[in-house]
């Protein structure tokens, strides 16, 4: 309190009564010395917002790396069975060798440039497939093995070595479209052939079997030699030519094997016609239409004449 002399005294006992009231707010206000500041507006520590995501974001993909690396380590060392002594089921050579010392399971192999598959010298090389083909691919030559049959297909020929000798066995050298078969081989069973010349020994006879049908066709001709030719079959023979079929030498026909007509069966009933053959001094044959019994083989147009 002031007056207008200047500040009032207290007394003694005033003082101590605003002492102790002074003394009790402060005992009974425990919020003394606070004061009152909103979060949003203090510094704040750490990683939060975006930054907070990207962080667990990477812990996350570190964790995955981590698994798969361990499902990684897992399948190395069950499988291929990698251990301090190295691997238990192949063996890594310094000139490129890979080998499997135990049954071994795989899909699809790729090998390098002119890589070699072979076996120990004293045991059998075994490769089985599980109701698949076997199939041997480099470049356009493919060697297939299946259930029933084996095939080899290969657009520039192929080529069995032996090799320890080095001497081919077999070869189908295209360069001199020889088709030569190994030594000891005298029967070859193919259900179709390509090839632009097939012979056989001159002391020996060159024979084609064939249990159903035989087709033999050329793009260019197909021409038969040989000191005798003979065809046997079963059923009908067909000879087909776009311009003319020659027949060179002794061509002997069995009457016995051709139809006959009945006796007394007329020739002009309209419909049958009826040819006769004939054949030339030099071997040509030509037929003649058959108009009457006994007729022999002239003709208006003499196919025997030098035009022919």
């Amino acid at each position: 309190q002031q007056s207008s002399n200047g500040p009032v005294k207290k007394s003694m006992r005033e003082k101590a009564v605003e002492r102790r009231n002074i003394n009790k707010e402060h005992n009974s206000n425990f919020k003394a010395g606070y004061i009152p500041i909103d979060e949003d507006r203090l510094h704040k520590t750490g990683l939060r917002g975006r930054k907070g995501n990207l962080a667990i974001c990477v812990i996350v993909l570190l964790f995955i790396l981590a698994v798969i690396n361990l499902i990684i380590t897992l399948v190395i060392w069950a499988v291929i069975r990698i251990g301090p002594n190295g691997c238990d089921s192949m063996e890594f050579h310094e000139s490129g060798l890979l080998r499997f010392k135990q049954v071994s399971d795989m899909g699809v192999i790729h090998p390098l440039y002119k890589s070699t598959v072979g076996g120990r010298r004293n045991e059998d090389l075994v490769i089985t497939g599980n109701n698949q083909p076997i199939v041997f691919q480099q470049g356009t030559t493919k060697l297939s093995v299946e259930k029933d049959k084996t095939s080899i297909t290969s657009d520039i020929g192929m080529e069995f070595v032996d090799p320890r000798t080095q001497n081919t066995l077999f070869s189908t050298d295209y360069e001199t479209h020889e088709f030569h078969l190994p030594n000891g081989v005298k029967i070859l069973n193919v259900q179709k052939a390509s090839t632009e010349r097939i012979t056989s020994n001159a002391t020996s006879d060159l024979n084609i079997k064939v249990d159903g049908r035989a087709i033999v066709r050329g793009n260019e001709g197909v021409f038969i030699t040989g000191k005798t030719i003979e065809f046997r079959m079963g059923g009908n023979m067909e000879l087909k030519a776009e311009n003319s079929i020659i027949l060179n030498g002794t061509v002997m026909v069995s009457p016995s094997r051709l139809p006959s007509s009945a006796y007394g069966e007329q020739f002009n009933n309209g419909n049958w016609l009826r040819f006769k053959l004939c054949m030339c001094a030099d071997g040509t044959l030509f037929k003649v239409q058959v108009t009457g019994y006994n007729m022999g083989c002239q003709t208006s147009v003499n196919p025997c004449g030098a035009t022919h």
